[in-house]
């Protein structure tokens, strides 16, 4: 099944009575369980593809349709439950709320779900939440605060939080952009794992290596996609190099 279809998207600001157009007449499809990067320079309308896609954004024109539904005929309260229950999320900039632990912060999305209002939903989302942790390797922070933990450990409770409600997509924003190469390495290890268990990614990077480890990317230039290539699943890190050098070749020819 078709994960996306997006057809003739566009997004228009309007600054100081200026119309600038982000996004110009971009079409793409993502099939289901395909892991696709988005590449292109800086104010290219990569982020803002990814906002208006997933609906925390709304389009100008065009049409995004999600899983068969076209996102544009839902009322606000429609789009906030399918962000909530069939997406997750990504970021740069890991949002977690200050006030609450590691383990609080990634069972809150899934306890506001229609599971959560009952005790025998809670106690399921809990148990899922523990194997999340063990998965991704930070049980022992679970009942830490945020600022005592590092930006790895961090952003793998984020993509914890992002799993909490079983979604039919990641949405990513340059999640590796604030990370060093270590902590990297690992968040990206656990996206292509997630990524082969059938969830599909849609990501945003500036980062070679990162985008080399999708099965498809695109470069987005001047708000409308240049190109796209194909790279096939990821293999380990066996290939790794191999994928880097066909992705560098192309990104050149492109003018990147």
């Amino acid at each position: 099944m078709r994960a996306l279809n997006v057809s003739n998207l566009c997004k228009t600001y309007i600054i100081d009575k200026r119309h600038i157009n982000v996004l110009r007449n971009v079409n793409l499809d993502i099939e289901e369980g395909e892991m696709v990067g988005i590449m292109g320079p800086s104010g290219s309308g990569k982020t803002t593809l990814l906002y208006t896609v997933s609906g925390m954004d709304s389009a100008t024109a065009g049409r995004v349709v999600f899983f068969g539904r076209n996102l544009s005929d839902l009322q606000a309260g429609e789009m906030s439950d399918i962000r909530l229950n069939e997406m997750g999320f990504v970021f740069q900039q890991m949002y977690m709320l200050k006030n609450l632990s590691i383990y609080d912060n990634i069972v809150l999305p899934a306890y506001q779900s229609p599971e959560g209002r009952s005790k025998k939903g809670r106690e399921r989302i809990d148990d899922y939440a523990k194997i999340l942790l063990k998965k991704l390797c930070i049980s022992e922070i679970a009942g830490n605060d945020i600022n005592e933990v590092s930006g790895g450990q961090l952003q793998r409770a984020c993509i914890c939080r992002s799993l909490i409600n079983h979604p039919k997509i990641i949405f990513a924003d340059e999640p590796t952009g604030s990370l060093n190469k270590q902590n990297s390495n690992e968040v990206m290890e656990e996206l292509n794992r997630i990524h082969a268990e059938g969830t599909s990614i849609l990501l945003v990077t500036h980062d070679m290596k990162v985008a080399s480890r999708c099965s498809r990317v695109l470069y987005i230039e001047d708000g409308n996609i240049r190109d796209e290539i194909a790279l096939g699943s990821w293999n380990g890190a066996k290939d790794a190099r191999q994928r880097e050098r066909i992705l560098n070749d192309w990104l050149i020819k492109l003018g990147w």
